[in-house]
């Protein structure tokens, strides 16, 4: 086996061109990473109708290819964005991707990307560019191992070829009727059962259940939440196939592009600072205080806040102890999003009763993102899950020392300050109000204490990993799973 692999990654957002969520963060970071050690990582996602190819200078890679689909043939394209580090594809389809404007959330969402996932593997075939790897992600590419199972099965294309699978969130699991499987070509298989699966699943497609049963080998994104999702509380009714495969499943925690995200050398900054040297962050908490006309005060401790408006990142546990904090604690609060309408109206009555305390921004912005991450003493990430997380790096990265619940990524990269043991942050285990209210006033006493505070910054700033990290941890995988593949799956389980 050839030391170097070819890795396609199939992912439907990327930064900077299509994104939603943590999925386009990872999907511009990793395969990057990845390819700096010697793989050659080759990215494919639709060209959405956002995405103009002409005005971003894509390539024409093929102008027509024929895609099995349904009972006939649908016809796709090709572009290849202008990008010397890697080579990222978009699948053109017209009626599917390049009328609409959106990315999800459209009544063929099921149709849309089982002809995407198809259309990436005859894609490869057509470039004569034979994947070793096929790294799928999340529900709208969980059809491409249960294919390598049956249409290509016998196909000497993709003979040698392995699936590794990743869930970035068990919640969005891609459930459709049987015209999916129709759709898909593997209508004989019929629904897949299972019998300690709820009756209503095995009544179903579940892309990601399929995903779950085929593939070679499966990842999650953060060692605790691989193991969480085995339980009912955290296994969305899949559980039982989790469990089944729990030999094949992997926790990888999410890596940061340090260099990317690096305060020492980030020019959006008002002021640049390190680990070793603080002043500047400093700066950062005046000028943000500043710019969002609350009072420039520095023994307030600033929490920041960047996050969907909605009840699984703990906007329901906030909401009933935020007016308390406001009114209690010496704090102010910045948070910046966009979500549920409830959430919306909640945080413009706390900034007109505390103007002094609380800003809210009702959108996400890139620049001030930054600014609040540099800027704050304290980031707040409460979610009732986090499969991974990003923000939380981020923040601990700037010196904005996290304040989480002890849940998935979370739990893995925060370390609860518990004396006399330093950490990098504070937990709450219990998932309520007053338990989340206990941590900020833990944290925010602490902040009274100049010495200690700073001996955490400054090792949430060390402690953050790089993506780098995470990029040897796949490359590791990636050969696991593809000695799976080859010695075949009956005998790979007694490995």
């Amino acid at each position: 086996m050839s030391d170097s692999l070819n890795i396609l990654y199939l992912s439907t957002e990327i930064l900077p061109y299509a994104a939603t969520g943590g999925l386009a963060q990872v999907a511009a970071m990793l395969p990057r990473a990845i390819r700096a050690l010697g793989d050659d990582v080759r990215v494919v996602l639709p060209r959405y109708g956002l995405i103009n190819p002409q005005q971003l200078g894509f390539r024409r890679m093929l102008d027509a290819f024929p895609v099995p689909f349904e009972q006939g043939i649908e016809y796709a394209g090709l572009w290849q964005a202008p990008d010397d580090d890697l080579p990222i594809y978009f699948i053109e389809h017209q009626r599917f991707f390049g009328s609409r404007q959106g990315i999800y959330a459209f009544p063929d969402d099921g149709e849309r990307f089982i002809f995407y996932s198809r259309a990436s593997l005859e894609a490869a075939r057509h470039l004569n560019w034979q994947p070793h790897i096929l790294h799928c992600n999340e529900w709208q590419t969980a059809l491409i191992p249960n294919w390598l199972h049956t249409l290509y099965q016998d196909d000497s294309f993709f003979a040698g070829t392995a699936v590794l699978y990743t869930i970035h969130n068990l919640g969005y699991q891609g459930i459709f009727g049987r015209r999916a499987l129709q759709i898909a070509g593997i209508e004989q298989q019929g629904f897949i059962t299972h019998p300690a699966i709820a009756p209503s699943l095995n009544q179903v497609v579940s892309m990601m259940g399929r995903g779950i049963i085929f593939a070679d080998l499966i990842t999650t994104v953060s060692p605790s939440y691989a193991q969480e999702i085995q339980t009912p509380d955290f296994g969305e009714g899949l559980e039982p196939l989790l469990q089944d495969r729990r030999e094949r499943l992997v926790g990888i925690l999410n890596g940061l592009d340090t260099q990317a995200w690096n305060p020492a050398t980030d020019q959006m900054l008002p002021a640049t600072f390190a680990a070793d040297e603080l002043r500047g962050k400093r700066v950062c908490k005046t000028t943000l205080q500043q710019h969002l006309h609350l009072p420039a005060a520095p023994e307030t401790a600033l929490i920041g806040m960047t996050s969907r408006l909605m009840d699984s990142k703990g906007f329901d546990i906030l909401a009933a102890v935020l007016e308390p904090m406001l009114r209690l604690l010496p704090v102010q609060f910045v948070i910046m999003g966009s979500g549920d309408e409830r959430y919306h109206q909640l945080l413009n009555d706390l900034q007109r009763r505390y103007p002094r305390r609380l800003v809210f921004v009702p959108r996400y912005d890139e620049t001030l993102s930054r600014h609040i991450y540099a800027g704050s003493d304290l980031f707040l990430m409460p979610s009732r899950h986090e499969p991974g997380g990003l923000d939380q790096l981020k923040g601990m990265r700037y010196g904005a020392v996290p304040v989480v619940h002890a849940t998935g990524g979370l739990k893995d990269t925060v370390i609860d300050h518990f004396p006399p043991e330093l950490g990098t942050g504070f937990h709450f285990e219990r998932y309520d109000a007053m338990a989340l209210y206990g941590a900020v006033v833990r944290a925010v006493e602490l902040y009274r204490h100049p010495q200690i505070w700073q001996q955490i910054q400054q090792r949430a700033m060390s402690s953050v990993a790089g993506v780098q990290d995470a990029a040897r941890a796949y490359r590791q995988q990636y050969r696991r799973a593809r000695r799976f593949k080859l010695m075949g799956r009956a005998g790979a389980e007694n490995c």
